[in-house]
């Protein structure tokens, strides 16, 4: 169901396991730490453990270190100690790595994304790829269709419209469905504040028409 290819949708449903995930992305990348808190327990029986830790640790890309840490501190409440597979370090090339993930992300739109990125800053754009891309979500424990997923959910959860944009593109290039795109925004209703919610759901009609 989730084997990553650019030539065809192969995620096709929002499964409840992976829908308590994007749930808690929106928690931790803009709610308080009750929000967590509860997204943590709603997750924690039906969710893959090693799921909700890689998750954790991409948070601090969307929503910084800060929040990346306080929800690691609640969770390590519910799993005292880290799961095993999320111990494995980061990939070997992080550079050769975020490349490649970050192509399959963005497709055709790739190298005009290169540029403008440099062109705010040559930094920004290295630390882009090898950091974001590769040493993070360029890690095997958690697919990128899910990785997608929780990002449009961070994305929706902290109004960031340009890269929510981004990434529910991102999501269909790495292979999910319209289906469980437009699902995974419908999970969010009454986990987001109700404007931002509607923000989200009116930029996906307008890219799915």
């Amino acid at each position: 169901m989730t084997r990553q290819t650019t030539t065809g949708a192969t995620f096709t449903h929002l499964d409840d396991a992976t829908r308590a995930l994007v749930r808690l992305s929106a928690a931790l990348a803009a709610g308080d730490e009750d929000d967590v808190r509860r997204a943590l327990q709603s997750a924690t029986p039906i969710t893959p453990h090693e799921w909700i830790e890689e998750l954790l640790l991409q948070t601090y890309l969307f929503a910084g270190f800060p929040r990346a840490l306080n929800g690691m501190r609640e969770w390590r409440r519910i799993a005292p100690a880290p799961a095993a597979v999320t111990l494995v370090p980061s990939v070997g090339d992080p550079v050769a790595e975020g490349q490649r993930t970050c192509a399959h992300v963005y497709g055709s739109m790739y190298d005009r994304l290169r540029q403008n990125i440099a062109a705010l800053h040559p930094l920004l754009d290295d630390w882009m790829i090898a950091e974001g891309y590769g040493k993070v979500l360029g890690r095997p424990a958690l697919d990128l269709a899910r990785r997608e997923l929780c990002i449009v959910a961070a994305c929706a959860a902290s109004g960031q419209d340009r890269q929510l944009q981004s990434h529910l593109h991102g999501a269909r290039n790495v292979g999910v469905a319209d289906s469980a795109i437009g699902a995974t925004l419908e999970a969010l209703n009454r986990v987001i504040p109700a404007a931002l919610f509607d923000r989200a759901r009116r930029l996906w009609s307008r890219l799915a028409a």
